[in-house]
């Protein structure tokens, strides 16, 4: 929970580094904003991904690749999408937006996150299964998801409209 509640607010604030915030200028840091990636990934992040974690390997105890390749299918057909809209609705609703406000956004930029999660946390999560031990596969993921939680900032806070357009296209092909 302490390293989720440090790389949460530090993934937006260099999130926010990236839109041209600073501390000495008009356009200045949004802490509350990062108090509420602190919060969410402290208090909500941190212990779905452990729960997740420890039942994954009770259900598949072993390190061997067949046992991570099932891991890493089952997270990425179930852990991951939860998470994602589990992150723009909690998000929304820690932004004091209304519960409608809150499902139109996980509408709106689940399937854009979802494409590029897939692209990505399958080969993070091999290695995480097949290489580390687990007593140490919640740190790794730590690690690797200060990156990963800079992007979610960054797909949070993009308006509907300047989604970039072939993750629009994408998702929209999936949606028919």
């Amino acid at each position: 929970m302490v390293s989720y509640g440090i790389i949460w607010p530090v993934s937006s604030f260099i999130q926010q580094s990236f839109e041209g915030k600073s501390f000495d200028s008009e356009n200045k840091y949004d802490w509350w904003r990062c108090a509420r990636y602190g919060l969410y990934g402290s208090c909500y992040v941190a212990p779905t991904i452990y729960t997740w974690f420890t039942i994954a390997n009770i259900v598949w105890p072993g390190t061997t690749l067949k046992v991570a390749l099932i891991k890493t299918f089952v997270e990425t057909i179930t852990y991951t999408p939860f998470a994602m809209c589990s992150f723009y609705f909690g998000m929304s609703l820690l932004e004091q937006k209304s519960f409608d406000e809150a499902v139109t956004e996980v509408q709106t930029k689940f399937w854009p996150t979802y494409k590029v999660g897939v692209s990505v946390w399958p080969a993070v999560a091999l290695i995480n299964f097949h290489f580390i031990p687990p007593k140490n596969r919640v740190p790794f993921i730590s690690i690797c998801s200060l990156l990963w939680t800079c992007f979610l900032a960054y797909m949070k806070h993009l308006d509907a409209q300047d989604i970039p357009v072939n993750l629009k296209e994408r998702s929209a092909r999936l949606n028919v």
